[in-house]
């Protein structure tokens, strides 16, 4: 017997996301087999479901929620951002300080590889602010019009990482090793160019794809994050002060074309405005659980204040050869 209704949260935009609310804080767990059978008919058709209302309880049970849908859970590889291991599989979202924006990304764009499907569990909402804004990357594909869209699929993006030194994260948190043999490696194994520079540090460069296409609905999604590893994302004096300290080779995160060539910052002020107007924003509710296909859809984080816990877990690694 269902115990919950399906409709479109009133922010939603097309939608996206299909809103499960849950009567009486029934079980999540004894409802998952019913969940699963209604996200599995309508995850890839609207890109993202919230469940609010469920009775979820400790993150362990998130876990066991999110591995019943069949696929083992993965683990953060190759991460650009912080974020500390809460169980088997369960991530913290990214331990960037609470004023900070983080603009609206498809889970691991930056890579040849990432997950198919990515789950957000709120444990406490932020006293305000906090949200997890979405977007339909389909809609962006289609947005950031011709031009755009040829010039980037053609010539592909190549990032350009550089590790610690206090600037970013360090290549052991990275690569989970600090073994640089292991490093070397993953690297080999993952057609990532890496080089010890004469400080001890790494950079890497890897060439990724602009635009992808979904394995099961075939559609064509704006997938990287140049708008985001770009050094014109950083606020102007942040900027600055970095390219005083640093060449801009140096950098902790740069993006150019696949043949080295700048991305001219006009075109990324664009993309960053079809972003902002395909954004889809609703306020958290402590329990909500928030399941995203990554491909379809691109999440974000807005700045907040007061304690917030959201955890993350990941699955169904998929990716692309590029050769």
């Amino acid at each position: 017997m269902t115990f919950f209704s399906i409709k479109p949260l009133p922010e939603s935009r097309e939608g996206l996301p299909l809103l499960v609310q849950a009567e009486d804080g029934i079980d999540l767990l004894a409802s998952q087999q019913e969940l699963r059978e209604l996200i599995d008919q309508h995850l890839e058709r609207c890109g993202g479901v919230l469940l609010r209302g469920f009775a979820v309880g400790e993150a362990e049970r998130f876990r066991a929620f999110a591995a019943a849908f069949g696929d083992p859970l993965l683990n953060y590889e190759f991460g650009s951002t912080p974020r500390s291991n809460v169980t088997a599989g369960v991530y913290t979202s990214t331990e960037y300080p609470p004023h900070q924006h983080i603009p609206l990304h498809n889970e691991q764009a930056y890579t040849r590889e990432w997950p198919m499907r990515i789950w957000f569990y709120c444990m406490q909402a932020a006293q305000s602010g906090g949200e997890t804004p979405i977007a339909d990357s389909r809609v962006v594909y289609r947005q950031v019009g011709e031009t755009i869209r040829r010039r980037f699929s053609e010539r592909g993006l190549m990032y350009v990482r550089n590790y610690g030194n206090g600037l970013d994260v360090a290549w052991e948190q990275v690569f989970n090793s600090s073994d640089r043999a292991v490093v070397e490696a993953y690297c080999r194994a993952h057609q990532i160019e890496c080089e010890w520079k004469e400080d001890g540090e790494l950079r890497t460069r890897q060439l990724c794809q602009a635009v992808a296409r979904h394995p099961r609905t075939g559609d064509w999604v704006w997938f990287n994050q140049a708008h985001l590893f770009h050094v014109s994302n950083l606020p102007v004096e942040v900027r600055e002060s970095l390219l005083e300290i640093v060449d801009e080779e140096d950098l902790p995160r740069n993006v150019y074309y696949g043949d080295g060539s700048p991305i001219e910052e006009s075109l990324l002020d664009d993309i960053r405005g079809v972003l902002a107007e395909a954004t889809v924003s609703f306020p958290w509710c402590s329990g909500d659980v928030l399941m995203l296909d990554n491909m379809l859809t691109a999440h974000a984080r807005t700045p907040f204040s007061g304690p917030r816990k959201v955890i993350v877990a990941m699955a169904q690694g998929h990716g692309l050869d590029l050769l």
